[in-house]
């Protein structure tokens, strides 16, 4: 059981890590940024954050980061990925550029950059399992999940029935970005399963 005060990494390669930090920092986690492989060692759960997901991967193969990640998602660490870090969490990507890689245990098909580019980023509110009311959720240049396998269950939808939050284990992902909206419900449900773990 972790202490009620637990130590969350954040990888920091690149992407939205500030935002996570500020986030966790005030429901009252201690929180790591993680740039090397060690770090991982000393953390009870781990946020991917949005930004690239191809450079992310890119990085985290340069860093030496991939296979350790691998490691701490397999051995249960609760890992929740936005966005980018969705498209991370996944098994299979849809349209990943040429040779790029996931670190994958979430039993997910994604396609990245779903919705189109930057311009055609919106915001909409959404009914999520476990929320006693909507949340307001941000999509940037977001990917959809296509395919949820039997492993998985999706846990918010777009009103077309799009699948843009999705849980497994201790695993938690979202095409949507509740750190840039005040949004907390993710990052507590997220912490919730730190400290049971």
């Amino acid at each position: 059981m972790v202490a009620t005060q637990p130590r969350v990494g954040v990888l920091a390669l690149q992407g939205d890590v500030r935002e996570h930090a500020r986030v966790l920092s005030a429901l009252g986690a201690e929180v790591a940024l993680v740039k090397r492989a060690e770090q991982l060692a000393a953390v009870d759960g781990l946020v991917l954050p949005g930004g690239e997901s191809s450079v992310i991967d890119k990085l985290a193969r340069a860093f030496g980061l991939q296979q350790p990640i691998r490691a701490v998602i397999a051995g249960g660490t609760p890992v929740y990925g936005t966005c980018a870090g969705l498209i991370l969490l996944a098994d299979r990507i849809d349209d990943a550029i040429a040779g790029q890689e996931s670190f994958g245990g979430l039993d997910v098909t994604v396609q990245r950059n779903a919705f189109g580019s930057q311009v055609d980023s919106f915001e909409t509110d959404l009914e999520v399992d476990g929320f006693d009311t909507p949340t307001h959720a941000t999509f940037i240049r977001a990917p959809r999940v296509v395919a949820v396998g039997p492993a998985a269950r999706a846990i918010a939808t777009l009103g077309n029935g799009e699948v843009v939050a999705v849980a497994q284990g201790n695993l938690l992902g979202t095409a949507f970005h509740p750190e840039v909206t005040g949004e907390t419900r993710f990052h507590e449900l997220f912490l919730e399963r730190v400290r049971s773990a």
